[in-house]
């Protein structure tokens, strides 16, 4: 058995029914939990969005979100909606969004935990899972477990599938070579992530809102030129999405199994990146920024994710493929999946533009995520290595693995890329969920506290002594600034 046949092998356990059913079973649970909070607070999401305030600790409530939306919002959007539709067929974008519907009830409870639990190291606020296990849980091998999986995972394994997509549609639409995209990829991103997390949040919060702007008034224009299909397109989603067509006959398991596993691959609900972005937001209450985090679910996934199925399917420039081999369509011979699909839907209305603009496009989703992978890496980092001057000796070492990862991601097999990058989400989600549903009585408590305050009139401020919370010391002195 070689790497690529174990890493494979890994992959079968690791995203097995069971990982697939917990996902949509726990978003839906709190959700229920929640009543829909997903709808019910809606404007709030939005209104939070230019809340909170910027320190010497912290970011604010939209740099956490520029900052998490650069990581959701990647090579999954686009070539990672393709590749759903190649193997699962048109129902897979239905299966894309039921998991980012419920999947926001996972990334609300998360982002609260990382708020609730978050700590101040090096000067800057840092949290995540691994804090709240540590912290909620009182299971330090556990936290351990995790932080490492995200190192390895979000350092390593992650940034190749990145990495891959630039270099490759790059390569479609202008004919560069790869190791030359690699090599201006990794010193863009060196002079970005050697600036630390101040530096992150600031250049995220230019390139993403101009990114995914950009990118869904493109896909707005095809689908009105398009108009007259959509009805059918629509048809299509549902109708595949629960086994009605017969003309993708035995796809349904495979529609509901790669659309889950690449809307969680997209937009992180319940993975444990989200929350170490949230943690680092400066708000008056929890409350606020999980349900600025859930929000961003929704820009990845119900916005960016609908802009590439939309083109893809409208212009029919897709294949789908049969599991047994062959294909139930193939409207594009010779091309299995990946940006190729998205570059040739757009060329239907732009000819000489759209390669380019999908490799653009695809360049600041990819770029953005690896700039937040480095992120979640260092964030896990500094939680397993106490002593300071090790700690920063270490994360430079991170900086230059995590660069020759991406630059070697440019130049490797994109199945390969794609099943390591399976792998390290699929075993970051198991043990964030697991954790989450043991946790999640703080979590729901300050929903109903958020609420309570917000029925009174009040601007809900946290008070960490109803929950006794360890590091009250920096909720003390964060509420301070809001009294």
């Amino acid at each position: 058995m070689n790497l690529s046949q174990f890493v494979d092998f890994l992959n079968s356990l690791v995203w097995s029914k069971a990982l697939i059913y917990l996902c949509l079973l726990t978003g839906l649970y709190f959700s229920i939990r929640m009543r829909f909070f997903q709808i019910r607070h809606i404007k709030d999401m939005v209104k939070y969005l230019l809340g909170g305030q910027d320190s010497e600790q912290g970011v604010t409530s939209f740099q956490a979100f520029a900052m998490a939306v650069a990581g959701r919002v990647g090579t999954g959007n686009i070539a990672g909606v393709a590749t759903a539709i190649a193997m699962g067929g048109p129902g897979a974008v239905f299966w894309m969004w039921a998991i980012a519907f419920l999947g926001a009830g996972s990334a609300y409870v998360e982002s609260v935990l990382a708020q609730i639990y978050k700590e101040e190291r090096d000067g800057q606020y840092r949290g995540g899972p691994a804090y709240y296990i540590e912290k909620g849980l009182k299971m330090k091998w556990y936290a351990v477990a995790f932080a490492v999986s995200t190192v390895l995972a979000c350092g390593l394994l992650l940034p190749g599938v990145q990495a891959y997509n630039i270099g490759e549609s790059i390569k479609n639409a202008f004919g560069i070579n790869p190791a030359i995209t690699g090599g201006f990829v990794i010193f863009l991103l060196g002079l970005i992530i050697f600036g630390g997390v101040k530096r992150i949040g600031k250049a995220a919060e230019v390139i993403v809102p101009f990114m995914a702007i950009g990118y869904i008034l493109v896909s707005i224009i095809i689908v009105i030129v398009n108009i007259k299909e959509l009805p059918h397109v629509l048809a299509l989603i549902f109708k595949n999405a629960f086994g009605l067509d017969a003309a993708f006959g035995g796809l349904l398991g495979s529609a509901i199994s790669w659309g889950v596993k690449r809307g969680v691959y997209s937009n992180e609900a319940g993975q444990g990146t989200g929350p170490m972005a949230a943690a680092a937001a400066e708000v008056s209450h929890p409350a606020k920024q999980g349900l600025v985090q859930a929000f961003s679910i929704y820009v990845d996934t119900l916005f960016v994710c609908s802009a590439t199925a939309f083109m893809i399917l409208i212009t029919g420039k897709y294949n789908v493929h049969k599991p047994g081999g062959g294909f139930y369509v193939e409207n594009l011979p010779g091309i299995q999946y990946g940006p190729a699909f998205t570059q040739k839907a757009v060329e239907t209305l732009f000819p000489s533009f759209g390669a380019a603009f999908v490799a653009i496009a695809l360049f600041f989703f990819a770029f953005t995520t690896l700039m937040a992978y480095y992120y979640y890496s260092e964030t896990s980092l500094a939680y397993l290595i106490n002593d300071e001057k090790l700690r920063k000796t270490l994360i430079n070492v991170l900086r230059v693995v995590l660069l020759a990862s991406a630059f070697y991601g440019t130049i490797r097999t994109a199945s390969f890329a794609w099943a390591l990058g399976d792998l390290g989400v699929g075993i970051m989600a198991w043990l964030n969920i697991i954790a989450i549903i043991l946790l999640q009585k703080p979590a729901l408590a300050t929903l109903k506290d958020y609420e309570e305050q917000k029925a009174k009139g009040l601007d809900p401020v946290f008070d960490p002594k109803k929950y006794g919370i360890e590091n009250a010391d920096i909720w003390n002195k964060i509420v301070e600034k809001y009294k």
